[in-house]
């Protein structure tokens, strides 16, 4: 499998990749083409430096998975679409800390949910979205393609967030509330109404950036 990115949130799932899921058994790879790496990650995971090696690692390899390192719901986004054009298939990780609910919760193609995440019943992740550590996201939401939820966050029930939303660190949403696409929740915020898409909002209460 390779791991788009190398550096913060790629290491982060690396310690489930490794440790959890997939690393006895199967070889783990990172990919950067935007940081300078001497050697291998680690001294043990090698790194590939440009869409030429992936589209030839994923042709040699036998191993077409790939999943998303690196936060910023657009940029995980344009990278998924290019790996899948290089021949890549995308692919979730999913913590064995994390406790998922048994009735009608589905996961998307391609999600990250990290250590000690929370997700009740009826709960529907899009593709290529990102549950960060110890975030919880309770009954009837909605979670949008490539949205990126930082750790720490509580989405209530019956919240609806759209796609490529960004969610910061802490950030806790009154329930039934509707996030509008490509809306930011700052860290800490406190939102009690909603957020039009494309809005930056912060505070407590959370307001928009005028």
């Amino acid at each position: 499998m390779i791991v788009v990115g190398a550096k913060g949130m790629a290491k982060e799932l690396l310690e489930i990749l490794f440790s959890e899921v997939h690393g006895k058994k199967e070889e783990i790879v990172f990919f950067d083409n935007v940081n300078p790496h001497e050697g291998k990650l680690y001294s043990k995971f090698s790194i590939l430096s440009s869409f030429e090696e992936v589209e030839n690692y994923f042709r040699n390899s036998g191993d077409k998975k790939f999943t998303l390192g690196i936060g910023n719901p657009k940029l995980r986004r344009m990278l998924t679409e290019k790996f899948i054009a290089l021949g890549g298939k995308l692919t979730s990780v999913v913590s064995t800390t994390a406790k998922i609910g048994s009735f009608n919760t589905s996961i998307g193609q391609g999600c990250q949910i990290m250590q000690g995440v929370i997700i009740t019943n009826d709960v529907t992740l899009g593709k290529g979205v990102l549950i960060n550590l110890n975030s919880t996201i309770s009954h009837d939401c909605i979670i949008g393609d490539f949205t990126e939820i930082a750790c720490g966050v509580t989405i209530p029930g019956r919240c609806t967030i759209g796609k490529n939303v960004f969610i910061g660190s802490n950030a806790t949403l009154n329930p039934d509330l509707t996030i509008g696409d490509n809306a930011i929740i700052g860290a800490g915020a406190m939102v009690l109404r909603d957020v039009p898409a494309g809005v930056t909002v912060v505070g407590n209460p959370a307001k928009p950036i005028q």
